[in-house]
């Protein structure tokens, strides 16, 4: 039993907690970070492919207006490289494949007109959501009385249009519009810059990847903490007792005068706490679910696409993949191309064989980019709904009625226990971004509180 005595116990070695504890020693607070993997970085993960270089199976992209992360990229030493976006994309809509630049495939001029004007009418509503209390937006109770979906079937006329903003949605949150509240999409619309801004390459949220992978930022920010984190050590319980609080995992306890647990909502919710959390805090863990997402890349000698004047990069609405990125690592030698099961192709084909689900991902890259897709030299996948420590990705999302009903519980202090985590980020919600501030967040609300 590995025990220990500190000022601030951490839980969870992600962006948000490794953000928080790097905070809190930087202010002269005692941490140790405890961690259920045996790994840091969360959602962030690397995995080495068989022909050399490395890819990323979890969070990747890094956007030029977030602040936080690339002061990090800066900070400890890392790079950048610019997402391939060199080239025509791919779009297929009703068995027709076409070409295109931008963020936007070009289509019938109806519905591109379609698609701006409904752009145009979310962004200006997403304009009037505060982002420290979206629940007090002028329309927040009509806003998060629907969902997305009956949005879209308003605000876009056309059937392509309203296809447009279906993908839009499993992209960006990984869950199909119908499980969304309008309110929660707009929030996350304003907090990441607007709809351009999240899916935009170049100037976007997905300019950037850092070299070797973007979990080295998870990696070398523990470095700077060196042994006050704790690997392999599931938290399963928070006991409060006066001025301490006991964090009890596998093989470890920690006491401390304050806890920040920097996990996703429905996880932080499966801890035993005693004395038992306010009724409200639990019922919004109890309706925060996670999004369906499972990462694959298929692996070929060379990105034979680009000779092809392609980016790699293709959209469709006819799926299971309907979102495909050049994933080449920076360091060639092979060629990566990387598909999203997003929402329900995500649940359906994570239900199915491994070979069944390769098939289904590698004849959609066949379809978009031709017969060389068909004989990829390996096969990567990651579905993060079947992590233990994680239970979906990209991050947690409120259905309709839960923001405005529990909203203020995602960040106000439990007494002692503080949250932290990429949800209940102000700014880049669910993004590397929001995670790190969510962290100095917490921390900031620890060194201002009472330790008597």
């Amino acid at each position: 039993m590995r025990t220990s005595q500190t000022d601030v116990v951490v839980v969870g070695a992600g962006l948000a907690g490794l953000a928080a504890a790097r905070a809190l020693t930087a202010a002269g607070r005692s941490v140790v970070v405890v961690e259920a993997r045996d790994r840091v970085g969360g959602r962030l993960m690397g995995h080495e492919l068989g022909a050399g270089g490395t890819v990323e199976v979890g969070g990747q992209w890094v956007g030029p207006r977030q602040v936080r992360v690339n002061a990090w990229i800066d900070e400890l030493g890392l790079e950048r490289v610019e997402t391939h976006d060199e080239g025509d994309n791919r779009f297929e809509h009703r068995g027709r494949l076409s070409r295109y630049r931008g963020p936007i495939p070009k289509v019938n001029p109806l519905v591109l007109a379609d698609v701006a004007q409904a752009q145009a009418w979310l962004d200006r509503m997403a304009a009037r959501v505060p982002l420290d209390a979206p629940w007090r937006a002028p329309k927040a109770d009509a806003w998060d009385g629907q969902t997305f979906e009956t949005a879209i079937r308003r605000i876009a006329r056309t059937t392509a249009g309203r296809e447009f903003f279906r993908l839009m949605a499993q992209a960006v949150f990984a869950a199909e519009p119908r499980e969304l509240s309008l309110l929660h999409a707009l929030f996350y619309l304003r907090s990441g810059g607007g709809f351009e801004q999240l899916v935009s390459v170049a100037g976007g949220a997905q300019q950037h990847r850092i070299v070797g992978g973007a979990h080295r930022i998870a990696e070398r920010a523990a470095e700077t903490l060196g042994d006050r984190i704790l690997l392999g050590a599931p938290v399963r319980r928070i006991d409060t007792d006066g001025n301490t609080v006991t964090v009890r995992g596998d093989g470890v306890e920690a006491r401390a005068g304050h806890v920040i647990v920097a996990l996703p909502p429905t996880l932080a919710g499966r801890i035993i706490y005693d004395p038992l959390l306010p009724g409200r805090r639990d019922q919004l863990t109890q309706r925060m679910p996670q999004g369906s997402v499972i990462k694959c890349m298929a692996v070929y000698d060379e990105p034979f696409w680009r000779r092809d004047g392609l980016s790699g990069q293709a959209t469709g609405t006819t799926g299971p993949v309907k979102v495909v990125f050049d994933n080449t690592p920076s360091t060639g030698g092979v060629g990566v191309l990387l598909g999203f099961l997003e929402g329900d192709h995500a649940r359906t084909l994570g239900a199915a064989s491994p070979d069944e689900r390769r098939r289904a991902v590698v004849d959609c890259f066949v379809r978009f980019f031709g017969p060389r897709a068909a004989d990829p030299l390996e096969f990567v996948e990651r579905s993060w709904a079947e992590e233990e420590f994680t239970r979906g990705c990209y991050s947690a999302f409120m259905p309709p009625g839960v923001m405005t009903s529990l909203g203020p519980e995602l960040r106000r202090p439990c007494g002692r226990i503080h949250w932290a985590g990429t949800e209940t980020a102000e700014v880049y919600c669910g993004y590397m971004d929001g995670a790190i501030s969510s962290g100095e967040r917490a921390a900031a609300e620890v060194l201002a509180a009472r330790t008597d």
